[in-house]
């Protein structure tokens, strides 16, 4: 298995409510930050959320102010968790190289 490292720019957030989708994490981040990507993770069998996201933002001191305001705040009556995500360095690379082929097009 490969090492993981922290993330700068994307948080792991857990404790979501179950009719969450990924827009709508986006929305709650996106009030005060500048959010690239959010992702509701669903159940690949039922399609129903496994209560947890992730929340990528532009540059990593939004996601640090994000990490530091949103912890264990109520999103929909529900208590959050707010972590920096752990990703996988080989993952990580072939994302950039794919974002970095889309912007030469």
């Amino acid at each position: 298995m490969a090492e993981q490292v922290i993330s700068q720019t994307k948080l792991f957030v857990s404790g979501l409510p179950r009719k969450m989708r990924g827009i709508q994490l986006k929305w709650e981040f996106e009030k005060f930050w500048e959010v690239t990507f959010a992702r509701v993770v669903l159940d690949n069998e039922t399609k129903r959320s496994r209560g947890f996201g992730f929340v990528e933002f532009a540059n990593a001191e939004d996601a640090a102010r994000a990490q530091a305001e949103m912890n264990e705040k109520e999103i929909w009556e529900r208590q959050v968790k707010v972590d920096f995500a752990k990703e996988n360095p080989e993952r990580m690379q072939a994302r950039r190289e794919a974002e970095e082929n889309t912007d030469a097009e």
